[in-house]
């Protein structure tokens, strides 16, 4: 004790033991949507990172979402040479000991094969993907295989539109794919 003033509290510090990620694809503006729908914010205004499966189109919607958190993105079939030039085709991050693993089209139209080689070969614990505009959330043992789907361009007439978000502790990954109901 200094002056009547404590140097070290008795109280352990509240740490925050969850992350979240924000997970989107697809986004194509502004070739097939003119903006990012406002709810797309919203959903990501308190998360940690933000990962984006790619189809971009263009760069100013990473520094849109840089607004919000930390971005990690991958280039899609869609997206020009700034594009593919500044993103790869594979990425990843860790939260926790958690490995996340990031990649546009992994041969989606092949099935879940070559997505199964890539997470035993870098030791992925979660496949984030996007192509096909479509959310799907998807176990394979302690595997996790995600895609956020779009948030401006459904796959169909019927189609819904989506970003995901995944709550990472230490001991668990909790995965969402939450609608977006705006154009």
């Amino acid at each position: 004790m200094i002056n009547g003033t404590e140097l070290v509290s008795k109280e352990p510090p509240i740490l925050n033991a969850t992350k979240t990620v924000g997970l989107i694809s697809d986004t194509h503006v502004p070739k097939r949507a003119h903006t990012l729908p406002r709810r797309v914010f919203e959903v990501f205004q308190k998360v940690d990172y933000i990962i984006h499966a790619g189809d971009l189109v263009e760069l100013a919607i990473v520094d849109e979402l840089e607004q919000l958190a930390p971005v990690l993105a991958v280039h899609g079939n869609m997206d020009g040479m700034d594009i593919t030039g500044a993103f790869p085709r594979l990425n990843s991050l860790r939260a926790f000991d958690w490995k996340i693993g990031v990649m546009h089209d992994p041969d989606i139209a092949f099935g879940f094969k070559r997505m199964r080689e890539l997470v035993k070969e870098h030791g992925f614990n979660v496949f984030v993907y996007g192509h096909t505009h479509v959310a799907s959330i998807r176990w394979e043992g302690k595997t996790l295989y995600f895609n956020p789907g779009s948030p401006t361009v459904p796959a169909s007439v019927m189609g819904k539109l989506s970003v995901g978000l995944l709550k990472i502790t230490k001991e668990a990954i909790i995965p969402e794919i939450i609608p977006i109901n705006e154009v």
